[in-house]
C-alpha cells in the first residue's frame, strides 16, 4: 500500500491510470479491513454448553424409517424383516397385536403381512396423537429378540404380537424438520439391551448396577442357551398368545438389568418409618436397588470443575410427594399450573448413587426441576452440561402418551434454546433412551455382554453442526459420553466402548455460522 501511495500520479504515461490506481488502492483497502474482521478458525473448545435431550421408546424404522437418504425401511432386505414363530419357521402373517391390561386395549387381529407395516395408515389407522399400547422392552426379551443380529424374532417374543413390526410416517413430526436441518445419526445404537432404567444407567455411567449380595429381588431363570426358561403352558407358537417367562429384575450373578426403583425418594415405593433408605416392603418384586458408588458422568464433570445438572420434568412435585408419610398411596400422576405430569421415578439414573442422596450436597446442586431448566435457557444461565428428561406425558413413551406430543415438546425447547443468549456455543443432542420394543432392520454393532442393542434416533443440533447431513458413523449412547469427555477433557469411564464414534463427525467447524 505504501508503494502505491508513493506513485507520482503526474508522470503522463502513469496520470491516465490514476482513477483506476485509485479504485484499486480503495479495494484492497475494504478487502483487508474485512480481513481483519474474519473469525479465527474454530474448533471444539467453542462447544461451550452441550444439552441432551432425552426421550423414550422409540426404534429408529418406527420413527425416521422413511427419512430420505438414511438407511431406512426401504433398504431393508426380506431376511432382516420376516418374524420366525418359536419353531423356527416364518409366520404366514404377522401374530395379533394381543390385548394391554395396563392400557386396556384389545386384541387386534388384522391378519397383517410378515413385514413392516404403518401404523397410521389403514387398517390400524393410529395417527401420532394417539397413543399406542405398551410392547415389552427388557433385557433378555431383547437379546432373544435380535437373535444374533436376524432380527426375526420380534415379533415372537413380544407381550404385543404384531405391533412390534409397526412405524409411522415421521416427516409429519416437528423433530423431522430439525433433522433435515441439522444432522440426524442413522447408525446409532441404544447403549445396553433392554428397558429405559437399565438405558438411563447407560447414558450416565456406561455401566450395569449390581444390587445387594442379600438383595430378595428376583432372579431370571436362563436355559442352556442363555435365553429366558419358559413357565409351563408357555404359548408354543406366538399366533396363540405372548410367551411367559421365568423373568427377574436380576441376571442370575445378581446385575440389575430390569427395572427396580431407586433406594431414595422420590421413588415408586414408599419410605420405610424411620426412614430406613432400603424401604420396607414385604413385596421382594418391589425392593429397591441398592444406593450405588459406581463412578458417573456427573463424578467426572465434578472433578474437572464442569458445571452440570440433571433436569427432570415434576422432579419438584415428586420430591415433595416423597416426604409424605409411609402409609399414603404414592402417585406417579402430579398437577401444577403447567399441566398434568407423569413422573416416572426409574428414569433418574442420580437419584440411585449414594453421592445424590437426600442431604448430600450434590443432590441440590445437581438434581434440578424441568422448569429451571426452561428458565435458564431463557436467561442465557445453563451449565455447560444439561440433560433434560422429560416428564412421562411428554416423552413419546407407548401406553401412557403419544408421539406427537412429545416431539412438539422438544420442538418447543429447540427453539426456545436457539433463541436463548447461549445458542452460539451450543451442542444439543436429542435421541431416545431405548427403541420401546419395537423393531428396526439393523444389526446392532458387536459389542459386550450389555449391549449394544437395537438402533435408535439421534439428532445432532448445533450452530456448528453440518447441514442437511445424515451421519452414518457407528454410536451408541455411551458415545455422549465419549464426547462429553472428549470436550471437557475428563478422566474416561471404563464401560465406553471403544468402538463407539465420539459424535464429532456430526460437526463442520471451518463452515460459517
Amino acid at each position: 500500500m505504501d508503494t502505491l501511495h508513493r506513485i507520482d500520479y503526474r508522470t503522463p504515461h502513469i496520470k491516465a491510470y490514476r482513477p483506476a490506481i485509485l479504485s484499486l488502492i480503495a479495494g484492497l483497502s475494504t478487502l483487508l479491513a474485512a480481513c481483519a474482521e474474519l473469525p479465527t478458525q474454530h474448533t471444539a473448545n467453542d462447544i461451550k454448553h452441550i444439552i441432551v435431550i432425552y426421550a423414550e421408546n422409540r426404534s429408529f424404522d418406527n420413527l425416521y424409517g422413511l427419512f430420505p437418504g438414511a438407511n431406512g425401511i426401504h433398504q431393508a432386505k426380506p431376511e432382516q424383516y420376516t418374524q420366525l414363530d418359536h419353531d423356527g419357521k416364518a409366520f404366514v402373517h404377522l401374530p395379533p397385536i394381543w390385548a394391554s391390561k395396563a392400557n386396556k386395549t384389545p386384541t387386534i387381529d388384522a391378519n397383517l403381512p410378515n413385514r413392516p407395516f404403518q401404523i397410521d395408515s389403514p387398517p390400524l389407522n393410529l395417527p401420532l396423537s394417539v397413543r399406542s399400547r405398551d410392547l415389552v422392552h427388557r433385557y433378555y426379551q431383547n437379546i432373544e429378540q435380535h437373535a444374533g443380529g436376524m432380527n426375526n424374532r420380534f415379533a415372537a417374543i413380544s407381550d404385543a404380537g404384531g405391533l412390534v413390526m409397526g412405524y409411522y410416517d415421521g416427516s409429519k413430526l416437528p423433530l423431522w424438520q430439525w433433522a433435515k436441518d441439522y444432522v440426524l445419526a442413522d447408525n446409532f445404537f441404544m447403549g445396553a439391551f433392554g428397558g429405559s432404567y437399565l438405558n438411563h444407567q447407560w447414558l450416565i455411567c456406561a455401566c450395569t448396577p449390581q444390587d445387594a449380595p442379600d438383595s430378595k429381588a428376583p432372579r431370571a431363570q436362563l436355559d442352556p442357551q442363555g435365553l429366558l426358561k419358559r413357565q409351563p403352558g408357555s404359548p408354543r407358537s406366538a399366533m396363540q398368545g405372548a410367551p411367559v417367562f421365568f423373568d427377574g429384575v436380576l441376571t442370575p450373578d445378581g446385575y440389575s438389568v430390569n427395572t427396580q426403583q431407586p433406594p431414595y425418594q422420590p421413588s415408586g415405593i414408599p419410605p420405610a418409618v424411620g426412614g430406613d433408605p432400603r424401604f420396607a416392603d414385604a413385596n421382594a418384586e418391589h425392593q429397591p436397588l441398592a444406593p450405588q458408588t459406581t463412578q458417573t458422568i456427573g463424578d467426572t464433570l465434578t472433578a474437572k470443575g464442569i458445571s452440570w445438572a440433571w433436569y427432570a420434568g415434576a422432579w419438584s412435585l415428586a420430591l415433595i410427594d416423597g416426604m409424605q408419610a409411609p402409609d399414603i398411596k404414592r402417585s406417579i400422576i402430579y398437577t401444577n399450573q403447567q399441566g398434568t405430569h407423569n413422573f416416572q421415578a426409574h428414569h433418574q439414573p442420580f437419584n440411585y448413587y449414594a453421592r445424590f442422596a437426600p442431604g448430600e450436597p450434590d443432590r441440590e446442586l445437581h438434581l434440578k426441576d424441568g422448569d429451571e431448566f426452561l428458565a435458564a435457557i431463557t436467561a442465557g444461565t445453563l451449565p455447560q452440561v444439561a440433560f433434560y428428561k422429560p416428564s412421562g406425558d411428554l416423552n413419546e413413551h407407548p401406553g401412557y402418551t403419544d408421539v406427537l406430543s412429545g416431539d412438539q415438546h422438544i420442538h418447543s425447547l429447540l427453539e426456545r434454546i436457539r433463541q436463548s443468549p447461549q445458542w452460539p456455543n451450543i451442542a444439543v443432542i436429542v435421541t431416545y433412551d431405548e427403541n420401546g420394543g419395537f423393531w428396526d432392520h439393523v444389526a446392532p454393532p458387536k459389542g459386550d455382554r450389555w449391549g449394544p442393542g437395537t438402533r435408535i434416533p439421534a439428532i445432532i443440533v448445533s450452530p456448528f453442526a453440518k447441514r442437511g447431513f445424515i451421519d452414518h458413523s457407528a454410536y451408541d449412547t455411551t458415545s455422549i459420553i465419549k464426547f462429553i469427555t472428549r470436550r471437557f477433557g475428563l478422566a474416561a469411564l471404563p464401560g465406553v466402548r471403544a468402538n463407539a464414534g465420539d459424535l464429532m463427525n456430526a460437526f463442520d467447524f471451518k463452515q460459517s455460522r
